[in-house]
Parts: structure tokens; C-alpha cells; sequence
């Protein structure tokens, strides 16, 4: 399923890609851009947590669709390197360590707006879902230096980043559609499903999920090793 969206939405940016080129932009300006707009996805968290209140998630909407589009631009720099045949193995290497950077950049900031509006658990699944994410690159780059090709896994990168900006940007419209909903049971202490909740348990997930897939890689290796 996915390697049919992964084609279909290559086919979708390719005039998108062969504009690019006559611009006479390089793939790693498009890495570049790319990484920064990440930056821009994180300081608007940031800004949240310190401007904004607990129940207004126009922060969080903004996250996801800045999230989204940022993540356009990771699909843009390889095609446009296969393109114009400008692939080099600095290129995938700098590309490899933004992307690895941009990540990190994201859940500071989804850690830092769950923090300063107190959800303090839903923070810690941020920081482990941040982990997960990172030893499922490295385990995959330390697998391919020891010879041994490792792609497999259900929460790569893609999906990674599509979980985030999607779930941010519904938070948003649900937000703005049902206003501060909240469904508690009187035996706990906090709300059972808020809106925050469709950001926050696609992030717990995600914390689950990343490190799933890198012992997922882990046991490949060892299968193949």
C-alpha cells in the first residue's frame, strides 16, 4: 500500500521537479529549504507553548500543515538529483544528516508545547517516539556499512513525518469544528479523549512504532548476518 501512494505522489511532484530545474536550484538548496522549513515548523510550536493557551490549537494546525509541506521538499531533492543526474555521495550524506537534524527539530518542538501546556506524559511519548526514530536510521546505516541492506520496517521516515503533520493538522480542525471537547469517566483523574488527544495518540503510537521497527532492522540483520 504504501509503495503505491510513495509512486503515485512521485508522479505528482515530477512537474513540480522538472520546474526546479530550469530554476537552476541544486537537490542539496532543496535539502536546504527543506530543513529550514522544519526550523519554521518548530518555532511556531515554540511560539505556542509561550503565547498560546491550553485549548487553542491554531499553533498545532500550523505546525502540521508547515510539517506537511517540509515534507514535500524531502521527496523533491532525490527526484531532482535522479533528474538532472546530480546524485553524489555527499549529497546522500548531507541529506541523510538534515533529515536526521529536522527530525530532532520537530519533537523539540512537539516536546516543548506538550511541556509548557502540562501534558506532561504525552511529552515523554514525544521524546521516545524522537529515540525510536533516530535508532531506526542508524541502525540502518550501521547495518549497510557492515554490508548488510536494511530497509525493512513499518515506520520509516515517510510515515514518520506524514503521522505527525497529519495528526497536528486534524487536531486543528477539530479543534475549530467541536470547540474544547472532552470526554472524562469519573474514576480518572484526567480526560479519558480531548482534542489534543488526535495529535497526542498518533505521537504515543509513533513511540511504539519507531522502536518496533528498529528491533524490526535488528532482527533482519541478524536473520541476514
Amino acid at each position: 500500500m504504501w509503495s503505491i501512494i510513495k509512486s503515485s505522489a512521485y508522479k505528482a511532484t515530477t512537474p513540480i521537479v522538472r520546474i526546479l530545474n530550469k530554476t537552476g536550484i541544486t537537490p542539496n538548496g532543496i535539502t536546504t529549504i527543506g530543513f529550514g522549513i522544519t526550523l519554521v515548523s518548530t518555532i511556531v510550536l515554540i511560539i505556542g507553548g509561550e503565547a498560546g493557551n491550553r485549548g487553542d490549537f491554531r499553533y498545532v494546525f500550523w505546525f502540521g500543515v508547515i510539517t506537511l509541506f517540509g515534507g514535500l521538499f524531502d521527496m523533491l531533492d532525490g527526484q531532482l538529483a535522479r533528474l538532472t543526474n546530480k546524485t553524489t555521495v555527499f549529497g546522500a550524506l548531507y541529506d541523510s544528516v538534515l533529515d536526521r537534524y529536522s527530525e530532532m527539530f520537530m519533537f523539540l518542538g512537539i516536546s516543548y508545547y506538550l511541556v509548557a501546556h502540562h501534558y506532561f506524559l504525552s511529552s515523554l511519548s514525544a521524546f521516545i517516539a524522537m529515540i525510536g526514530s533516530i535508532m531506526v536510521s542508524y541502525v540502518r546505516a550501521r547495518a549497510e556499512a557492515l554490508g548488510v541492506e536494511c530497509t525493512v520496517g513499518i515506520m520509516q521516515r515517510p510515515e514518520r513525518v506524514l503521522t505527525v503533520g497529519i495528526s497536528a493538522l486534524f487536531a486543528g480542525v477539530v479543534s475549530f469544528v467541536f470547540g474544547d471537547f472532552k470526554f472524562s469517566v469519573s474514576w480518572l483523574p484526567f480526560p479519558l479523549f480531548e482534542n489534543i488527544s488526535v495529535f497526542t495518540i498518533p505521537i504515543f503510537l509513533l513511540a511504539i512504532l519507531t522502536n518496533f521497527t528498529a528491533f524490526q532492522r535488528i532482527y533482519h540483520c541478524k536473520q541476514t548476518m
